[in-house]
C-alpha cells in the first residue's frame, strides 16, 4: 500500500499551491452553518471538473461527489464546511473580515476559528489526486461535504433529506480535524475519541418582589446560584476519578435593575461525557439538583430544562482504526500517533450511523511547529497555543494542507483495492 500512496500523493506537489491559494480564498469568506452556499459551490465545482458524479444541496448545502473506478470497496471521507460566529484577531493577510447579519438585525462577525477551511481544502486535494491516479487503486471514493457541524444539525439535515439513498453505501466513512498540535502530526484512536456534547438552557422561577422587600420574593438570582454551586459537585462527588466528564455553566441572566428582584433566572451549561452510562448519571444529576433547589427555595413553578444542542460521542469503530493507523505508521513513521482523548465534540457519527457502517476520526496538526516547540519547552502550552474555536487559532498552510491531503489519501487507500 506504502508504493500505491507514493504514486497516488506524487502529484501533490503539482497541486499544492491551488490548495493554499484556495485555503486562504475560504479563510477569508466564511459562512454560518446552513449558509455555506459559497463554499458548497467551490466543492461541487471542483469535483465536476475532476469527473465526479455530483449530487448538491442536500440538506441544504451537503454536496457528495462519487469517483467510480472499477470493482472493490466504496470509501466515504467527510469534511465539515461551516465556520464560526467569531471576529478573527490573527493579523494575517487573508483575516475574515466577513459580518452577517445577526438577530435582531445585528452585525455578527464570522471566522473559521475551528480549521472546517482546511478540511474542505484537504478534502478536495485528496479527490483531485484519487482522479489524477485511477490506475493505482480500484473501487469508489465518495466526497462528502456537509453543512452545520457546529450547530450539530448538518448531519441530520443530509440524512434527513435522503443522503442514504444518493449516496452510494460505503464499507468505511472516514473524517479528520485539524487540532492544536504541531503541523506534521497526525494522532488516531480506537475506541472514545470526541465526547458527547449536550448543552441545556434551564429557566428557574421566583417571585419578584422590591429589593427593599426581600420577605416578598423567592429570590430565582439566589436560587441560580446554588444550583451553579451545587453543579460542581457531580463530576468531583459522583463520578469515579477515572471518569471522564466536564459539567460548564456559560451563561446566567436574571433581572436588569440593582434594587429589583426579577421573576426568574436563565442558566446556559454544557456537559461533555465520554459514554453512554457517565452521559446519563451527569445528565439525570443535573435534573436532581436543579428540581431540588426549586423545591427547598419554594420556587412557585416547576424549573423548565431544555436540551438545546446534542451531540453523540465519536467512538472510532478498532478494525478501520487499526488498519488506517497501521498505514499511518508506515506513511508518516514518527510523525503518527496515539492521541490522547479530546473533549471536542462532532455529529460526524452519525452519517456512518445512518448507513449502518464503520467509520475512523482523527486529528492533524494546525500549530506552528516552532511556536508548539516553544510552548512545550516553557510550559506555556495552554497559554500560548492557540486552540480551536479561539480568535487567534489559523492553521499553517502547506505543512498542515500536505498533511491534511496526505492522510485522507492514505487512509482512503488502506481501504481501496490496487
Amino acid at each position: 500500500m506504502t508504493d500505491r500512496a507514493h504514486t497516488v500523493l506524487a502529484n501533490l506537489d503539482d497541486i499544492r499551491s491551488g490548495l493554499e491559494d484556495l485555503y486562504k480564498d475560504l479563510h477569508s469568506h466564511p459562512e454560518l452553518g446552513l449558509r455555506e452556499h459559497r463554499t458548497a459551490k467551490k466543492a461541487s465545482d471542483a469535483l465536476r471538473e475532476l469527473g465526479y458524479e455530483v449530487t448538491d444541496g442536500i440538506g441544504g448545502t451537503g454536496v457528495i461527489g462519487v469517483l467510480a473506478n472499477g470493482e472493490g470497496p466504496i470509501v466515504m471521507a467527510r469534511a465539515d464546511m461551516d465556520a464560526l460566529p467569531v471576529r478573527e484577531r490573527t493579523g494575517l493577510p487573508y483575516a475574515s473580515v466577513v459580518t452577517v447579519a445577526g438577530e435582531g438585525g445585528a452585525e455578527q462577525p464570522v471566522m473559521h476559528a475551528c480549521g472546517h477551511d482546511v478540511h474542505v481544502t484537504c478534502l478536495i486535494g485528496c479527490a483531485r489526486l484519487m482522479a489524477r491516479a485511477k490506475d493505482a487503486w480500484r473501487g469508489t471514493f465518495v466526497a462528502l461535504f456537509q453543512p452545520s457541524e457546529e450547530n450539530g444539525d448538518g448531519a441530520d439535515a443530509m440524512i434527513d433529506d435522503g443522503l442514504t439513498s444518493k449516496s452510494p453505501r460505503p464499507d468505511v466513512v472516514l473524517a479528520q480535524h485539524v487540532l492544536p498540535y504541531p503541523a506534521g502530526y497526525v494522532g488516531v484512536r480506537s475506541g472514545p475519541f470526541l465526547s458527547a456534547a449536550d448543552s441545556l438552557r434551564i429557566t428557574v422561577h421566583g417571585r419578584g418582589a422590591h429589593g427593599s422587600m426581600p420577605q416578598s420574593a423567592v429570590d430565582p438570582v439566589v436560587m441560580a446560584a446554588m444550583i451553579v454551586v451545587r453543579l460542581q459537585t457531580i463530576v468531583s462527588r459522583e463520578l469515579a476519578a477515572t471518569t471522564p466528564a466536564v459539567v460548564t455553566v456559560g451563561s446566567i441572566h436574571s433581572g436588569t435593575d440593582p434594587n429589583i428582584i426579577p421573576d426568574s433566572a436563565v442558566i446556559q451549561l454544557n456537559v461533555r461525557t465520554y459514554d453512554d452510562a457517565s452521559r446519563t448519571q451527569v445528565l439525570s444529576a443535573i435534573e436532581r439538583i436543579v428540581k431540588a433547589e426549586c423545591e427547598a427555595s419554594q420556587s412557585p413553578k416547576a424549573p423548565e430544562i431544555e436540551r438545546t444542542v446534542t451531540f453523540p460521542p465519536t467512538v472510532n469503530d478498532e478494525a478501520p482504526t487499526r488498519r488506517v493507523a497501521e498505514a499511518f505508521a508506515a506513511h508518516f513513521g514518527d510523525d503518527a500517533h496515539t492521541i490522547e482523548l479530546q473533549t471536542a465534540s462532532e455529529d460526524m457519527s452519525e452519517i456512518p450511523r445512518a448507513f449502518g457502517v464503520p467509520f475512523t476520526y482523527w486529528g492533524i496538526g494546525g500549530v506552528d511547529p516552532a511556536l508548539y516547540a516553544r510552548a512545550a519547552r516553557d510550559g506555556t502550552i495552554a497559554r500560548d497555543v492557540p486552540v480551536n474555536h479561539s480568535p487567534t487559532f489559523a492553521p499553517v498552510t502547506q505543512p498542515t494542507l500536505d498533511t491534511g491531503v496526505s492522510a485522507l489519501t492514505v487512509a482512503a487507500l488502506a481501504w481501496l483495492g490496487g
